[in-house]
């Protein structure tokens, strides 16, 4: 049987592993992103996602099952197109889905009567049945075409659940549609959940992060508790974590990072409000995180005498999570910008990013007067801080030690 061709519309975290792993499963692939230099580089067998080898993506260029442009041909024939654009949000915390609708736009500029299109960009509960399907419809003339949903479930640096192991969920505006979803993804998922309806596939993805949002943002107040009863949140956490039922452990942080946990507990807040909902409990968690780099910057000072100002402060770690270089939404830069506005002088070491915002990266320094572990990459070692001496603070959100107690 002859596979659809597969259109991969944005080539980031999400849609260029999609395109590869459709390319390795025997589709004809063509990834498309607007970015020419990307475009270029893929070109090239060069990624900036660090889990593919440059080899592979040559290998599957050669094949021809692969092809990376920055203009999507007029489609033939019918085809399958997966939206993986992202979705931010603007100065007001309100979903920009400027992206999405440009590639809805490009879509209708080139899609054949037959096709299937699938969005994977995270969005408010409709946005497939209210905006999607509509306006391609609408722009195009054609009647005969499918539209699914099958929201993206990425971790980047996740080794035991990638796009192959982790369950998705699918569903369609019609039973053709969502079983021509399920065909396709099945070629290379292990697990496909059909859904009854676009708009649960929708709910369930911004529910799964809100989830996180909310228990984070709840044990960074238990955090600045317990440090006013100056006993250890961690250990509250590990004696909680005791009961066999019940209780699932989250640790505290400077905040949250990447594209899903901060963003997405918004796009639930902004469908809530559609329908005349106030999402209370999610509103307060967003502002309980988007605060905490403010108030783990006020801890610090009051660490340090109550005085940053000309204290020489080492960031070590400044992406969102450890052993990836992606910054999207990083709570660190927040973190540096309070120190810096209380007077601190601000370096960094990242051995991932190397250069972010005019600056680089520079070795650990124990020439300073605070060493702050924010994102500890396996590739950090921190032998020279533990044996200079200096003074270190521990902020990461997890239970690993690394030679100094948790300072959250």
């Amino acid at each position: 049987m002859e596979l659809d061709r597969i259109n991969v519309i944005g080539l980031g975290y999400v849609g260029l592993p999609l395109a590869i792993n459709a390319a390795k499963s025997g589709y004809l692939v063509t990834g498309f992103d607007i970015d020419k230099d990307k475009i270029h580089k893929l070109q090239g067998g060069i990624s900036e996602l660090s889990e593919f080898e440059s080899s592979e993506l040559l290998k599957l260029q050669a094949s021809g099952n692969l092809e990376f442009l920055d203009l999507l041909p007029k489609q033939l024939k019918p085809s399958i197109f997966i939206i993986a654009v992202p979705t931010p949000l603007d100065k007001e915390h309100n979903p920009d889905l400027t992206m999405l609708k440009s590639a809805c736009e490009l879509i209708a500029s080139v899609i054949f009567d037959g096709s299937l299109v699938i969005n994977e960009s995270t969005s408010y509960i409709g946005t497939l049945n209210n905006l999607i399907q509509p306006m391609i419809t609408s722009l195009t003339g054609l009647v005969n075409l499918d539209f699914a949903v099958a929201p993206e479930r990425i971790d980047p640096g996740n080794k035991k659940w990638d796009l192959k192991s982790t369950p998705r969920l699918v569903a369609g505006i019609s039973e053709r549609s969502t079983k021509r979803a399920i065909d396709f993804y099945l070629r290379f998922s292990d697990h496909v959940n059909p859904v009854s309806k676009p708009e649960v596939a929708e709910a369930a993805k911004l529910f799964e992060n809100t989830f996180r949002q909310v228990n984070i943002a709840l044990v960074n107040e238990l955090s600045q508790i317990t440090n006013s009863f100056k006993i250890s949140c961690h250990e509250v956490i590990e004696a909680a974590s005791t009961k066999p039922y019940g209780f699932m452990p989250f640790y505290p942080s400077i905040g949250v990072g990447g594209h899903c946990i901060p963003i997405d507990p918004s796009y639930l807040a902004f469908s809530a409000q559609s329908v005349g909902v106030e999402a209370n409990f999610i509103n307060l968690a967003n502002r309980v995180n988007l605060s905490a780099p403010y108030s783990v910057g006020q801890r610090i000072k009051a660490r340090l005498d109550g005085d940053l100002n000309g204290k020489k402060i080492q960031i070590a770690g400044i992406s969102y999570k450890p052993n990836v270089a992606d910054m999207r939404e990083s709570p660190v830069l927040e973190l540096m910008k309070e120190l810096s506005e209380l007077g601190a002088i601000i370096s960094w070491h990242d051995p991932l990013v190397k250069e972010w915002g005019g600056h680089r990266s520079v070795a650990l320094d124990t020439m300073v007067d605070l060493g702050v572990i924010t994102t500890p990459h396996d590739s950090i070692d921190f032998t020279i801080w533990q044996e200079s001496g200096i003074n270190v603070l521990d902020l990461s959100a997890n239970t690993k030690n690394y030679g100094w107690p948790k300072f959250l």
